[in-house]
Protein backbone atom coordinates (compact mmCIF):
# COMPACT_ATOMS: atom_id res chain seq x y z
CA UNK A 1 0.00 0.00 0.00
CA UNK A 2 1.50 3.51 -0.81
CA UNK A 3 0.62 6.54 1.48
CA UNK A 4 1.71 9.84 0.62
CA UNK A 5 1.48 12.42 3.59
CA UNK A 6 2.26 15.59 2.17
CA UNK A 7 1.30 17.60 5.15
CA UNK A 8 0.76 21.89 5.32
CA UNK A 9 4.55 22.77 4.69
CA UNK A 10 4.99 21.48 1.08
CA UNK A 11 3.24 24.25 -0.75
CA UNK A 12 5.46 26.99 0.43
CA UNK A 13 8.43 26.30 2.41
CA UNK A 14 11.10 28.74 0.07
CA UNK A 15 14.61 30.04 0.70
CA UNK A 16 16.14 33.41 2.91
CA UNK A 17 19.06 35.60 2.32
CA UNK A 18 19.65 38.19 -0.07
CA UNK A 19 17.06 40.99 1.67
CA UNK A 20 17.87 39.86 4.56
CA UNK A 21 20.97 42.03 3.71
CA UNK A 22 19.36 44.82 3.81
CA UNK A 23 20.27 47.82 6.73
CA UNK A 24 17.17 47.29 8.09
CA UNK A 25 14.38 44.37 8.83
CA UNK A 26 11.07 44.82 7.62
CA UNK A 27 8.23 42.83 6.92
CA UNK A 28 8.46 43.91 3.41
CA UNK A 29 11.88 42.64 3.39
CA UNK A 30 10.91 39.38 4.88
CA UNK A 31 8.47 38.98 2.37
CA UNK A 32 10.51 39.87 -0.80
CA UNK A 33 13.44 37.17 0.83
CA UNK A 34 10.70 34.15 0.78
CA UNK A 35 10.61 34.51 -2.98
CA UNK A 36 14.28 35.06 -3.63
CA UNK A 37 15.47 31.74 -4.95
CA UNK A 38 19.39 32.98 -4.64
CA UNK A 39 19.32 34.61 -1.01
CA UNK A 40 19.85 31.42 0.64
CA UNK A 41 22.83 30.76 -1.18
CA UNK A 42 24.38 33.35 0.76
CA UNK A 43 25.37 33.04 4.70
CA UNK A 44 22.64 35.90 6.00
CA UNK A 45 23.68 39.33 6.56
CA UNK A 46 22.65 40.33 9.39
CA UNK A 47 23.28 37.10 10.84
CA UNK A 48 20.27 35.33 12.78
CA UNK A 49 20.23 32.00 14.66
CA UNK A 50 16.89 29.68 14.78
CA UNK A 51 14.84 29.59 17.73
CA UNK A 52 11.86 27.39 18.31
CA UNK A 53 9.13 27.57 21.16
CA UNK A 54 6.85 24.67 21.55
CA UNK A 55 4.29 22.58 23.35
CA UNK A 56 6.93 19.64 24.15
CA UNK A 57 6.96 17.64 27.60
CA UNK A 58 8.62 19.64 29.94
CA UNK A 59 9.57 16.10 31.76
CA UNK A 60 12.79 15.86 28.92
CA UNK A 61 15.47 17.72 30.92
CA UNK A 62 18.54 15.80 29.74
CA UNK A 63 19.47 12.59 27.46
CA UNK A 64 20.96 11.10 30.58
CA UNK A 65 18.08 11.63 33.06
CA UNK A 66 14.77 9.83 33.25
CA UNK A 67 11.67 11.52 31.27
CA UNK A 68 13.91 12.11 28.02
CA UNK A 69 11.38 10.30 26.08
CA UNK A 70 8.18 11.59 27.75
CA UNK A 71 5.71 12.28 25.31
CA UNK A 72 2.79 14.59 26.99
CA UNK A 73 3.61 17.36 24.28
CA UNK A 74 0.72 19.41 25.14
CA UNK A 75 -0.56 22.93 27.35
CA UNK A 76 2.76 23.11 28.34
CA UNK A 77 3.80 26.97 29.20
CA UNK A 78 6.48 29.04 30.17
CA UNK A 79 4.54 30.62 32.82
CA UNK A 80 1.40 31.95 33.40
CA UNK A 81 0.73 35.21 33.99
CA UNK A 82 -2.84 37.21 36.15
CA UNK A 83 -3.35 40.03 34.09
CA UNK A 84 -6.89 42.30 34.51
CA UNK A 85 -8.65 39.39 36.33
CA UNK A 86 -7.80 36.82 33.74
CA UNK A 87 -4.53 33.92 33.02
CA UNK A 88 -2.80 34.24 30.34
CA UNK A 89 -0.74 31.16 29.31
CA UNK A 90 2.69 32.35 28.26
CA UNK A 91 3.54 30.47 24.69
CA UNK A 92 6.93 32.18 23.92
CA UNK A 93 8.74 35.33 26.02
CA UNK A 94 11.89 35.93 23.20
CA UNK A 95 13.86 39.53 23.70
CA UNK A 96 14.79 41.37 20.55
CA UNK A 97 15.97 42.52 17.41
CA UNK A 98 14.05 39.43 15.95
CA UNK A 99 10.94 37.83 14.10
CA UNK A 100 8.28 35.42 14.17
CA UNK A 101 8.18 33.59 10.91
CA UNK A 102 6.24 30.01 11.58
CA UNK A 103 3.46 29.55 13.85
CA UNK A 104 2.05 25.90 14.36
CA UNK A 105 -0.71 25.26 16.47
CA UNK A 106 -3.54 22.60 16.84
CA UNK A 107 -6.75 21.60 19.36
CA UNK A 108 -9.67 20.24 19.51
CA UNK A 109 -11.75 22.83 20.86
CA UNK A 110 -10.88 26.37 20.49
CA UNK A 111 -12.63 29.06 22.61
CA UNK A 112 -10.41 31.79 24.37
CA UNK A 113 -7.93 34.63 22.79
CA UNK A 114 -4.59 34.57 21.31
CA UNK A 115 -2.38 37.81 21.85
CA UNK A 116 0.69 38.78 20.59
CA UNK A 117 2.52 41.62 21.83
CA UNK A 118 5.72 43.67 20.74
CA UNK A 119 8.31 45.53 22.49
CA UNK A 120 7.35 45.36 25.50
CA UNK A 121 3.66 46.84 25.03
CA UNK A 122 0.80 45.83 27.43
CA UNK A 123 -1.55 46.53 24.60
CA UNK A 124 -1.40 42.82 22.27
CA UNK A 125 -0.46 44.25 18.70
CA UNK A 126 -2.76 40.54 17.19
CA UNK A 127 -5.56 38.87 19.60
CA UNK A 128 -6.95 36.30 17.59
CA UNK A 129 -10.30 35.67 19.12
CA UNK A 130 -10.19 31.81 19.22
CA UNK A 131 -6.82 28.88 19.20
CA UNK A 132 -7.14 29.10 15.37
CA UNK A 133 -4.88 31.19 13.69
CA UNK A 134 -7.65 31.61 10.25
CA UNK A 135 -9.64 33.71 12.65
CA UNK A 136 -6.54 36.30 12.50
CA UNK A 137 -7.71 40.01 11.71
CA UNK A 138 -5.81 40.11 8.15
CA UNK A 139 -5.80 38.15 4.67
CA UNK A 140 -2.48 36.32 4.40
CA UNK A 141 -3.81 34.22 1.95
CA UNK A 142 -3.55 30.49 1.40
CA UNK A 143 0.34 30.02 0.61
CA UNK A 144 0.71 32.32 4.00
CA UNK A 145 -1.74 30.75 6.50
CA UNK A 146 -2.72 27.19 5.51
CA UNK A 147 -5.06 25.28 7.57
CA UNK A 148 -4.22 21.36 8.42
CA UNK A 149 -5.67 18.32 7.09
CA UNK A 150 -7.29 17.53 9.67
CA UNK A 151 -9.11 21.00 9.92
CA UNK A 152 -12.92 21.19 10.54
CA UNK A 153 -13.93 24.83 10.84
CA UNK A 154 -16.12 24.52 13.86
CA UNK A 155 -13.75 22.61 16.73
CA UNK A 156 -11.71 20.02 15.50
CA UNK A 157 -7.85 20.80 14.17
CA UNK A 158 -5.41 23.37 13.29
CA UNK A 159 -3.33 25.53 11.56
CA UNK A 160 0.03 26.74 10.24
CA UNK A 161 0.82 30.90 9.47
CA UNK A 162 4.40 32.02 7.90
CA UNK A 163 3.18 35.64 7.74
CA UNK A 164 6.69 37.04 9.52
CA UNK A 165 6.56 39.62 12.32
CA UNK A 166 9.64 40.96 12.88
CA UNK A 167 10.67 42.76 17.00
CA UNK A 168 12.82 45.65 17.54
CA UNK A 169 12.94 44.83 21.74
CA UNK A 170 11.05 42.15 22.39
CA UNK A 171 7.90 39.46 21.49
CA UNK A 172 5.43 37.59 23.70
CA UNK A 173 2.79 34.87 22.87
CA UNK A 174 -0.16 34.32 24.98
CA UNK A 175 -2.78 31.86 24.95
CA UNK A 176 -5.89 32.73 27.73
CA UNK A 177 -8.59 29.89 27.74
CA UNK A 178 -12.50 30.80 28.23
CA UNK A 179 -12.63 28.43 30.70
CA UNK A 180 -9.56 30.27 32.45
CA UNK A 181 -7.93 27.11 32.95
CA UNK A 182 -6.40 24.63 30.48
CA UNK A 183 -8.89 22.34 30.12
CA UNK A 184 -8.22 20.87 26.25
CA UNK A 185 -4.85 20.12 25.28
CA UNK A 186 -3.11 22.54 23.52
CA UNK A 187 -0.23 21.60 20.69
CA UNK A 188 2.00 24.67 19.76
CA UNK A 189 5.48 25.46 17.79
CA UNK A 190 6.46 29.03 17.30
CA UNK A 191 9.55 29.09 15.28
CA UNK A 192 11.07 32.85 15.14
CA UNK A 193 14.95 34.35 14.18
CA UNK A 194 17.10 36.03 16.70
CA UNK A 195 19.19 38.56 14.93
CA UNK A 196 22.32 39.82 16.14
CA UNK A 197 22.23 42.86 18.79
CA UNK A 198 22.19 46.36 17.36
CA UNK A 199 20.11 44.93 14.29
CA UNK A 200 17.72 47.08 13.13
CA UNK A 201 14.27 45.99 12.78
CA UNK A 202 10.98 47.62 12.17
CA UNK A 203 8.40 46.00 14.67
CA UNK A 204 5.09 44.56 13.16
CA UNK A 205 1.99 46.37 12.85
CA UNK A 206 -1.37 45.49 11.58
CA UNK A 207 -1.34 49.22 10.13
CA UNK A 208 1.68 47.99 7.68
CA UNK A 209 0.68 44.35 7.09
CA UNK A 210 -2.63 45.82 5.78
CA UNK A 211 -0.18 48.30 3.36
CA UNK A 212 1.29 45.38 2.12
CA UNK A 213 -1.79 43.51 0.70
CA UNK A 214 -0.41 44.01 -2.50
CA UNK A 215 2.87 42.42 -1.95
CA UNK A 216 0.97 40.13 0.19
CA UNK A 217 -0.88 38.84 -2.70
CA UNK A 218 2.43 38.70 -4.61
CA UNK A 219 4.01 36.63 -2.77
CA UNK A 220 1.23 34.16 -2.61
CA UNK A 221 0.95 33.74 -6.17
CA UNK A 222 4.78 33.01 -6.16
CA UNK A 223 4.74 30.46 -3.90
CA UNK A 224 1.90 28.84 -5.10
CA UNK A 225 2.93 28.74 -8.48
CA UNK A 226 6.82 28.97 -8.46
CA UNK A 227 8.45 29.66 -11.86
CA UNK A 228 10.88 27.40 -13.58
CA UNK A 229 13.95 29.06 -15.13
CA UNK A 230 14.52 28.06 -18.75
CA UNK A 231 17.03 30.61 -19.88
CA UNK A 232 20.40 30.12 -19.59
CA UNK A 233 23.13 27.64 -20.93
CA UNK A 234 21.23 24.03 -20.69
CA UNK A 235 23.46 20.57 -19.96
CA UNK A 236 21.65 17.36 -21.25
CA UNK A 237 21.25 13.49 -20.63
CA UNK A 238 19.79 11.32 -22.69
CA UNK A 239 19.99 7.65 -22.89
CA UNK A 240 19.76 4.34 -21.60
CA UNK A 241 21.89 3.13 -18.70
CA UNK A 242 23.14 -0.20 -18.36
CA UNK A 243 23.12 -2.23 -15.08
CA UNK A 244 26.03 -0.56 -12.74
CA UNK A 245 26.43 1.84 -15.22
CA UNK A 246 26.66 5.64 -15.02
CA UNK A 247 25.78 8.64 -17.27
CA UNK A 248 27.18 12.26 -16.46
CA UNK A 249 27.52 15.94 -18.14
CA UNK A 250 29.54 18.14 -17.31
CA UNK A 251 27.56 22.12 -16.40
CA UNK A 252 29.43 25.52 -18.08
CA UNK A 253 32.17 26.34 -16.75
CA UNK A 254 33.06 29.60 -14.85
CA UNK A 255 30.72 30.86 -11.85
CA UNK A 256 27.48 30.01 -12.53
CA UNK A 257 24.75 28.13 -10.86
CA UNK A 258 21.96 25.40 -11.61
CA UNK A 259 18.73 27.72 -11.35
CA UNK A 260 16.61 24.55 -13.12
CA UNK A 261 16.88 20.47 -13.42
CA UNK A 262 14.51 18.25 -14.24
CA UNK A 263 14.75 14.07 -14.53
CA UNK A 264 13.03 11.81 -16.15
CA UNK A 265 13.28 7.98 -15.65
CA UNK A 266 11.76 4.99 -17.35
CA UNK A 267 11.97 1.36 -18.43
CA UNK A 268 10.26 -0.92 -21.06
CA UNK A 269 7.88 -2.16 -17.94
CA UNK A 270 6.36 0.68 -16.62
CA UNK A 271 5.89 -1.88 -12.94
CA UNK A 272 9.28 -1.13 -12.22
CA UNK A 273 9.48 2.49 -11.46
CA UNK A 274 9.23 2.50 -8.02
CA UNK A 275 12.51 0.31 -7.81
CA UNK A 276 14.23 2.36 -10.38
CA UNK A 277 13.58 5.55 -8.38
CA UNK A 278 15.25 3.73 -5.56
CA UNK A 279 17.94 2.36 -7.40
CA UNK A 280 19.12 5.16 -9.94
CA UNK A 281 21.53 7.55 -8.09
CA UNK A 282 21.68 11.17 -8.72
CA UNK A 283 25.37 12.55 -7.66
CA UNK A 284 26.21 16.04 -8.79
CA UNK A 285 29.76 17.63 -8.02
CA UNK A 286 30.63 21.50 -7.63
CA UNK A 287 34.60 22.37 -7.99
CA UNK A 288 35.77 18.66 -7.35
CA UNK A 289 33.79 17.86 -4.60
CA UNK A 290 30.52 15.82 -4.29
CA UNK A 291 27.92 17.16 -2.58
CA UNK A 292 24.82 15.43 -3.93
CA UNK A 293 24.16 11.64 -3.31
CA UNK A 294 20.46 10.61 -3.25
CA UNK A 295 18.54 7.90 -5.03
CA UNK A 296 16.41 10.05 -7.70
CA UNK A 297 13.12 9.45 -5.97
CA UNK A 298 14.25 10.32 -2.40
CA UNK A 299 16.02 13.66 -4.04
CA UNK A 300 12.43 14.60 -5.40
CA UNK A 301 10.44 14.76 -1.81
CA UNK A 302 8.26 11.77 -2.92
CA UNK A 303 10.00 9.35 -1.21
CA UNK A 304 8.70 5.38 -3.17
CA UNK A 305 6.98 5.11 -5.83
CA UNK A 306 7.28 8.42 -7.77
CA UNK A 307 3.72 10.42 -6.10
CA UNK A 308 3.12 13.42 -7.42
CA UNK A 309 3.93 16.90 -5.48
CA UNK A 310 3.93 20.49 -5.82
CA UNK A 311 6.32 22.47 -3.37
CA UNK A 312 8.07 25.94 -3.55
CA UNK A 313 11.76 23.70 -4.20
CA UNK A 314 10.33 20.61 -6.16
CA UNK A 315 7.60 19.32 -8.44
CA UNK A 316 6.67 15.38 -9.12
CA UNK A 317 4.38 15.62 -12.13
CA UNK A 318 1.44 13.64 -12.27
CA UNK A 319 3.46 11.53 -15.15
CA UNK A 320 6.50 11.16 -12.86
CA UNK A 321 9.00 14.53 -14.10
CA UNK A 322 11.02 15.17 -11.15
CA UNK A 323 11.89 18.89 -10.88
CA UNK A 324 14.30 20.74 -8.96
CA UNK A 325 14.09 24.18 -8.50
CA UNK A 326 17.01 24.86 -5.83
CA UNK A 327 19.66 27.12 -6.59
CA UNK A 328 23.32 25.28 -6.79
CA UNK A 329 26.29 27.50 -7.23
CA UNK A 330 29.88 26.86 -8.14
CA UNK A 331 32.69 29.02 -8.83
CA UNK A 332 34.56 26.98 -11.79
CA UNK A 333 33.11 23.72 -12.33
CA UNK A 334 30.21 21.44 -11.53
CA UNK A 335 28.96 18.01 -12.90
CA UNK A 336 25.81 16.13 -13.04
CA UNK A 337 25.87 11.84 -12.93
CA UNK A 338 23.25 9.10 -12.47
CA UNK A 339 24.40 5.99 -11.61
CA UNK A 340 22.32 3.13 -12.29
CA UNK A 341 23.01 0.52 -9.33
CA UNK A 342 20.11 -2.11 -10.00
CA UNK A 343 20.03 -5.18 -11.79
CA UNK A 344 17.78 -4.06 -15.11
CA UNK A 345 18.66 -1.08 -17.47
CA UNK A 346 17.18 2.60 -17.42
CA UNK A 347 16.21 5.06 -19.17
CA UNK A 348 16.93 8.63 -18.66
CA UNK A 349 16.19 12.37 -19.27
CA UNK A 350 18.26 14.98 -17.81
CA UNK A 351 18.25 18.65 -18.08
CA UNK A 352 19.90 21.24 -16.25
CA UNK A 353 19.65 25.07 -16.76
CA UNK A 354 22.66 27.40 -15.38
CA UNK A 355 22.57 31.18 -15.47
CA UNK A 356 25.89 33.27 -13.97
CA UNK A 357 26.48 33.38 -10.22
CA UNK A 358 27.81 36.24 -8.31
CA UNK A 359 30.43 34.21 -6.43
CA UNK A 360 31.36 35.23 -3.15
CA UNK A 361 33.13 35.04 0.26
CA UNK A 362 29.55 34.35 1.83
CA UNK A 363 28.33 31.64 -1.20
CA UNK A 364 27.18 28.12 0.18
CA UNK A 365 27.08 24.62 -2.00
CA UNK A 366 24.27 22.51 -2.54
CA UNK A 367 24.02 19.71 -0.60
CA UNK A 368 21.45 16.67 -0.21
CA UNK A 369 22.66 13.65 1.68
CA UNK A 370 20.94 10.05 1.75
CA UNK A 371 20.60 7.61 4.78
CA UNK A 372 18.48 4.52 4.70
CA UNK A 373 18.24 1.81 7.90
CA UNK A 374 16.62 -1.42 7.85
CA UNK A 375 13.92 -2.34 10.47
CA UNK A 376 14.42 0.35 12.90
CA UNK A 377 12.86 -0.69 16.49
CA UNK A 378 10.17 1.41 17.03
CA UNK A 379 9.46 1.19 20.95
CA UNK A 380 5.50 2.17 22.69
CA UNK A 381 5.54 5.82 23.62
CA UNK A 382 4.65 4.53 27.31
CA UNK A 383 7.15 1.80 27.50
CA UNK A 384 10.13 3.75 26.48
CA UNK A 385 13.02 1.29 27.99
CA UNK A 386 15.01 0.87 25.25
CA UNK A 387 13.77 3.43 23.07
CA UNK A 388 16.62 5.17 20.45
CA UNK A 389 16.79 7.94 18.68
CA UNK A 390 17.35 7.33 15.22
CA UNK A 391 20.21 10.10 13.45
CA UNK A 392 18.77 11.53 10.18
CA UNK A 393 21.64 13.88 9.80
CA UNK A 394 25.07 15.06 11.47
CA UNK A 395 26.57 18.05 9.74
CA UNK A 396 30.53 19.53 10.55
CA UNK A 397 30.74 22.87 9.28
CA UNK A 398 28.95 25.82 8.69
CA UNK A 399 25.52 26.74 6.95
CA UNK A 400 21.87 26.30 7.09
CA UNK A 401 19.83 23.31 7.13
CA UNK A 402 16.80 23.56 4.79
CA UNK A 403 14.58 20.75 5.03
CA UNK A 404 14.47 17.16 4.71
CA UNK A 405 12.46 14.39 3.10
CA UNK A 406 11.46 11.14 5.88
CA UNK A 407 9.66 8.27 3.45
CA UNK A 408 8.95 4.85 5.37
CA UNK A 409 7.87 1.86 5.26
CA UNK A 410 6.04 0.42 8.29
CA UNK A 411 5.95 -2.86 9.36
CA UNK A 412 3.12 -2.16 11.51
CA UNK A 413 -0.63 -1.71 11.39
CA UNK A 414 -0.43 1.06 14.39
CA UNK A 415 1.25 4.84 13.60
CA UNK A 416 4.70 4.71 14.17
CA UNK A 417 6.01 8.16 14.27
CA UNK A 418 4.95 9.48 17.97
CA UNK A 419 8.17 10.65 18.64
CA UNK A 420 9.87 13.91 18.92
CA UNK A 421 12.16 15.78 16.25
CA UNK A 422 14.92 16.97 18.01
CA UNK A 423 17.32 19.43 16.17
CA UNK A 424 21.04 20.73 17.89
CA UNK A 425 22.83 23.29 16.83
CA UNK A 426 26.58 23.73 17.80
CA UNK A 427 26.96 21.64 20.08
CA UNK A 428 24.28 21.94 22.21
CA UNK A 429 23.11 19.57 24.52
CA UNK A 430 19.60 20.43 24.58
CA UNK A 431 17.78 20.56 21.35
CA UNK A 432 16.83 24.08 19.46
CA UNK A 433 14.06 22.90 18.20
CA UNK A 434 11.73 20.24 19.98
CA UNK A 435 8.44 18.97 17.87
CA UNK A 436 5.82 16.85 18.64
CA UNK A 437 4.27 14.88 15.42
CA UNK A 438 0.82 13.03 15.14
CA UNK A 439 -1.09 11.31 12.54
CA UNK A 440 -3.58 8.55 11.99
CA UNK A 441 -3.35 5.02 13.23
CA UNK A 442 -3.06 2.56 9.96
CA UNK A 443 0.15 3.40 8.05
CA UNK A 444 1.01 -0.09 7.18
CA UNK A 445 3.42 0.16 4.38
CA UNK A 446 4.72 3.49 2.25
CA UNK A 447 4.35 6.35 4.25
CA UNK A 448 6.08 10.22 2.95
CA UNK A 449 6.69 13.15 4.50
CA UNK A 450 8.32 15.92 3.38
CA UNK A 451 9.50 19.80 4.63
CA UNK A 452 11.35 22.90 3.01
CA UNK A 453 12.07 24.92 4.97
CA UNK A 454 11.41 28.97 4.45
CA UNK A 455 12.41 31.89 6.89
CA UNK A 456 12.94 29.23 9.75
CA UNK A 457 15.59 28.05 8.17
CA UNK A 458 18.33 26.80 10.80
CA UNK A 459 21.65 28.38 10.86
CA UNK A 460 24.68 26.81 12.34
CA UNK A 461 28.21 27.80 12.73
CA UNK A 462 29.93 24.59 13.59
CA UNK A 463 27.88 21.66 13.62
CA UNK A 464 24.18 20.35 13.31
CA UNK A 465 22.42 16.97 14.63
CA UNK A 466 19.53 16.09 13.67
CA UNK A 467 17.23 13.10 15.14
CA UNK A 468 14.26 11.33 15.46
CA UNK A 469 12.40 9.36 18.49
CA UNK A 470 11.44 6.34 17.74
CA UNK A 471 8.09 5.77 18.56
CA UNK A 472 4.43 4.64 18.13
CA UNK A 473 1.53 3.05 19.37
CA UNK A 474 3.10 -0.35 19.57
CA UNK A 475 6.37 -2.22 19.65
CA UNK A 476 7.32 -2.77 15.86
CA UNK A 477 10.27 -2.17 13.40
CA UNK A 478 10.06 0.13 10.20
CA UNK A 479 12.72 0.92 7.09
CA UNK A 480 13.64 4.37 7.09
CA UNK A 481 14.96 6.46 4.78
CA UNK A 482 15.77 10.37 5.42
CA UNK A 483 17.07 13.13 2.19
CA UNK A 484 18.28 16.12 3.99
CA UNK A 485 18.80 19.38 2.57
CA UNK A 486 21.36 22.19 3.30
CA UNK A 487 24.19 24.99 2.17
CA UNK A 488 26.97 24.89 3.07
CA UNK A 489 31.19 26.12 3.36
CA UNK A 490 34.01 24.02 2.83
Amino acid sequence: MQKFITGIWIVLLTAGGFVSRAQTVTMASLLKEMTDFNAVTYWPKPYYSAGQASSYDRHSISPDKPGWFANGDKSEFIRVEEINGHKEYVMLDEKGPGALVRFWLTTFKRAGKLRVYFDNNPEAEIVVPSYDLTKIDLKPGPALLIPHSSYEPLEKGGSTLYLPMPYAKHCKVTWEDAANEITEPRYYQINFRKYIPNTTVRTFTLKEARSLSGLIDNVNKQLLNPINVTKGKQSLINQTILPKQTASVNLPKGANAVKFLSIEVSSENKDNLEKLLRSTILKISFDGQQSVECPVGDFSGSGVGGKPLQSWYRTVTANGKIISRWTMPYQKTASISLENQGDQSVSIKVKAVSQPYSWNSNSMYFNAHWKFTEKVPIKKWDETDGAIEWELNRIKGKGIFLGDSFAVFNHMHTWYGEGDQKLYVDGETFPSEFGPRADTEDSYGHNTFTRTRNLDGVTFKTDFKYDLEMLGWANGTADCAATTYWYGFR
